[in-house]
């Protein structure tokens, strides 16, 4: 039998949400016998409508036998009584696996099924989910997360990763690899990849730090540290890594590893450098502590980046 997967929409819904994940499964369908069976379920049958305006059709929420059930985000506001029933539904369902895409997580916490698990959403959501769950241990720099039957994942896309994640689950790395390759992404973004680049490169929510970056980017050979950041941000030690967690979603140790990670990968991609020399360059120090950073933010080696550029010409 296939395995059944059901994704829950709502009025709003965000759209990519339920598409890319589907996509994948479909895929995933022609490479093992019987493959996934594809249900999208709503608290009222019929046509759903998505924050962009494109509509699906669903059914009923209550199906039966669902192997995994998928909660989409979007624009859900917290009295729609579409919420109030999903949640309550999904405080007395039990399929193997319960999953979640950007802020569908909220749907989760608020049945109950996250606390004291290991979940992440969308960076722009992180402070409120905080403050309305505390009991769920958000990791919001992550693509995804898994904790034993519960999987989240990160803003719209990264649906896909996760979905991958679960084919890779149920059929293992080759058939995961062979999706990927189909879909032209890469290969399922390891769960601790993080989330946090494009917010870097916007400077935080409101752009209040897009000069720092900017600085940091051109000395990226210096220690930067909260102390030197903080000066040229004029701004005391803890009010700025305060502000900076507040503005970025991530502490500024980390931002500046992803900065670095991100200059270390244009000049690995260019090949006219040793390892060595990029790391002492961009401020890693050393091939080993470089490796270890590309692993924690891209979820691959710089090795295996330069090997792959090699094997495409």
């Amino acid at each position: 039998m296939p395995r059944s997967i059901g994704f829950v929409i709502h009025p709003g819904f965000q759209f990519l949400d339920v598409v890319g994940p589907t996509a994948a499964f479909e895929i995933a369908s022609r490479y093992v016998p019987d493959g996934y069976a594809l249900e999208i379920l709503a608290p009222s049958a019929g046509m759903v409508t998505s924050s962009s305006g494109l509509e699906l059709a669903a059914g009923p929420l209550g199906m039966d036998g669902l192997d995994t059930i998928i909660v989409s985000g979007g624009q859900l506001v917290w009295d729609m009584a579409a919420f109030h029933a999903i949640v309550d539904w999904l405080k007395t369902i039990q399929p193997r696996r319960l999953a979640s895409v950007c802020s569908g997580a909220f749907l989760l916490a608020e049945a109950g099924r996250l606390d004291g698990r290991l979940a992440t959403t969308h960076w722009e959501s992180t402070e409120r989910f905080r403050r309305h769950y505390p009991r769920v241990r958000l990791e919001p720099d992550r693509i995804f997360t898994r904790d034993g039957d519960m999987w989240t994942s990160a803003g719209i896309s990264a649906g896909i990763d996760l979905a991958l994640a679960l084919i890779e689950d149920d059929h293992g790395p080759s058939i995961a690899r062979r999706t990927a390759q189909q879909l032209v992404v890469h290969n399922r973004r390891p769960g601790g990849q993080s989330q946090f680049s494009g917010l870097l490169e916007l400077g935080g929510r409101s752009g209040r730090f897009a000069t720092l970056l900017d600085w940091a980017r051109a000395n990226l050979g210096e220690a930067l540290t909260v102390e030197q950041l903080a000066e040229h941000a004029a701004m005391s030690p803890r009010n700025f890594s305060r502000a900076f967690l507040r503005e970025m979603g991530t502490t500024p140790a980390k931002a500046i590893e992803q900065l670095r990670v991100a200059a270390a990968r244009d000049a690995v991609e260019a090949g006219s450098s040793s390892l060595e020399e990029i790391a002492r360059q961009i401020g890693l120090k050393d091939a080993g502590r470089m490796r270890r950073a590309f692993l924690r933010v891209l979820g691959q080696s710089p090795q295996l980046l330069r090997r792959s550029l090699r094997d495409r010409v």
